[in-house]
């Protein structure tokens, strides 16, 4: 039982960090590859800043990881636990046009 508590506890606190709009948009666009910050801000239609801040939480929590190459800093979802999470909400909800 201790155990079952503790990934409910680990789960919420993913779930809770993914219920944001903006990061689930940036999460998404991790699905199927790694991308910059600067390609995530063009992509979403954010600042570079806003993306930023919204990738050092997700970084923080876990949930994405980092790679510099030069200037540019390259992010990816950071665990099989996520991907999955993302997969399935990536694949139900990405590319809705219009509704089901």
């Amino acid at each position: 039982m201790k155990e079952v508590i503790k990934t409910a506890t680990k789960v919420s606190g993913y779930l809770k960090t993914l219920s944001h709009s903006k990061r689930l948009v940036l999460l998404c666009h991790m699905v199927e590859c790694e991308v910059s910050v600067g390609e995530l801000a063009l992509r979403c239609g954010m600042r570079e800043a806003a993306v930023s801040q919204q990738l050092m939480l997700l970084r923080k929590e876990g949930i994405v990881t980092g790679r510099r190459e030069g200037k540019n800093v390259f992010y990816k979802l950071k665990n099989k636990e996520i991907e999955k999470i993302m997969v399935f909400l990536h694949r139900e909800f990405c590319h809705l046009k219009g509704g089901r």
